[in-house]
């Protein structure tokens, strides 16, 4: 069976159950697959404690053999976990899969037959590239979720680096469809985000906050429920006045999506997803697609998101209704709870189609090991 190890944050995002399952279904859809899968997260030795190893070890516990799964340190050295040495790991595997670049260790990078990049936050990754900010270390294929990157009416810089355009995988047995508590529209978010504004070509682009404030009145306006597993400081006073003010239902992320099944169980017992995506994701064209959305989807939950620039190529209308104003939300709204059946039927459909991890993967695969 050929080995691949898949690197990227889990003991680095404590709490953070939908995070946790970006990783996850690169392990479980990569083993579906017929591949032997290792898990490898590099973390500071500060930060590399009885709470990130506990919460390390019991998002993986399900997934495969814990013995196959290590933290390593910023040189790559053995922080916790794994059945041999990361240099013996790195030189048996047939390939990385670097999330996030997660792993920058040069000393096990260099020691792996083939080394894919996986950017997953589109704008953010090459800005912060092309400025010297972050420097993506080098790897045989880079990935991102940015399906426009490279067009003319996207203006995220390739930063000299060739990008391949790939979807966010869905483990469809990993999410059925399930029955909705209620038809609520719910997302699970940051209110700022963790990585702030960035500028390129002086311009200054956006993040969600900014996005959230242009619908501020969509549950009045919509006449439906709206509720944000969101997480937003206390001190953002106005801001929490203003959304109560307006109607959003909120709750304690931590609370209700603080790990994986707390994440499935809240999204599957919605009725539907509402969110708006990172101000660059919008300003940019990018094209990016949230993987959150794809569990909403597969679920069987109709999603109203804003509009990326995916409409060039994902179907939108039915199941997956996009926006580009408080207007279009509000009607995109209506619409889906006017035929809730029809859409929730559309939103499993579609992610069979676009999404499936099997597809999804087959075709990153081929892409790696070209």
């Amino acid at each position: 069976m050929p080995v691949a190890v898949v690197a990227g944050a889990i003991a680095n995002k404590v709490r953070s159950g939908g995070e946790a399952w970006v990783r996850l279904s690169y392990v479980a859809g990569l083993r579906r697959l017929g591949w032997t899968l290792h898990f490898v997260e590099q973390i500071s030795a500060q930060a590399c404690d009885n709470r990130t190893i506990a919460y390390f070890d019991a998002v993986l516990a399900g997934h495969g053999d814990a013995a196959t799964n290590m933290l390593v340190g910023a040189g790559g050295e053995p922080l916790h976990g794994g059945a041999v040495e990361p240099e013996e790991l790195a030189a048996e595997a047939d390939l990385l899969l670097n999330v996030s670049g997660n792993l920058t260790a040069l000393a096990l990078l260099r020691r792996f037959r083939r080394t894919a990049f996986l950017d997953i936050d589109p704008g953010f990754t090459q800005i912060w590239h092309a400025s010297g900010t972050l420097e993506i270390p080098p790897h045989h294929v880079h990935f991102t979720i940015a399906e426009n990157i490279g067009r003319a009416d996207c203006s995220i810089p390739t930063a000299g680096i060739e990008w391949r355009t790939t979807r966010p995988p869905v483990v469809l047995d990993e999410w059925p469809v399930a029955p909705a508590d209620d038809r609520r529209f719910t997302t699970v978010a940051t209110w700022r985000g963790p990585y702030g504004r960035v500028e390129h070509a002086g311009r200054t682009y956006g993040v969600k906050l900014d996005e959230f404030r242009k619908v501020l009145p969509l549950p009045h306006r919509a006449g439906h429920t709206f509720e944000l597993a969101l997480d937003i400081h206390p001190d953002e006073g106005r801001d929490l006045a203003a959304l109560r003010e307006h109607g959003w239902r909120l709750v304690d992320p931590r609370e209700v999506a603080g790990d994986p099944d707390l994440f499935r169980h809240y999204v599957q017992a919605s009725g539907a997803e509402f969110s708006v995506a990172q101000g660059i994701y919008v300003e940019t064209n990018s094209g990016w697609f949230s993987d959150r959305t794809t569990r909403y989807l597969a679920s069987g939950k109709p999603a109203l998101v804003q509009d990326t620039g995916f409409s060039r190529t994902l179907p939108t209308g039915e199941g997956l209704v996009s926006f580009r104003s408080l207007e279009e939300a509000a009607a995109g709204a209506e619409a889906i709870m006017a035929d809730y059946d029809r859409h929730s039927r559309a939103a499993r459909a579609l992610a069979e189609e676009h999404f499936d991890s099997d597809r999804v993967l087959e075709k990153l695969l081929e892409d790696a090991l070209a």
